[in-house]
């Protein structure tokens, strides 16, 4: 089995997780976290936490996608030899 690749970020996005990780830090821990530790923060809960996250976005994907697949049956074959049915 191939190993998962790593959870990565755009550039953007990783700017703007940085820059919210340390606004939290300063408002709700009252600490003044620098650029440095938050990105490393941010690393480790990608790497750690981030394939749980992943994981479950992948069963609700498929559950999403089970669950319209199985009403595709219903709604896209028509009953055969309905003739005796109607009577």
């Amino acid at each position: 089995m191939r190993r998962a690749p790593t959870i990565t970020l755009p550039a953007d996005a990783k700017q703007r997780a940085i820059a919210s990780l340390r606004r939290y830090f300063a408002e709700q821990l009252e600490q003044d976290v620098g650029d440095l530790k938050a990105d490393l923060l941010l690393g480790y809960v990608l790497e750690e936490i981030g394939p749980t996250i992943y994981n479950q976005a992948i069963a609700d994907a498929r559950a999403f996608f089970d669950e319209r697949a199985a009403d595709l049956a219903a709604l896209c074959y028509p009953a055969e030899f309905p003739y005796w049915d109607k009577r």
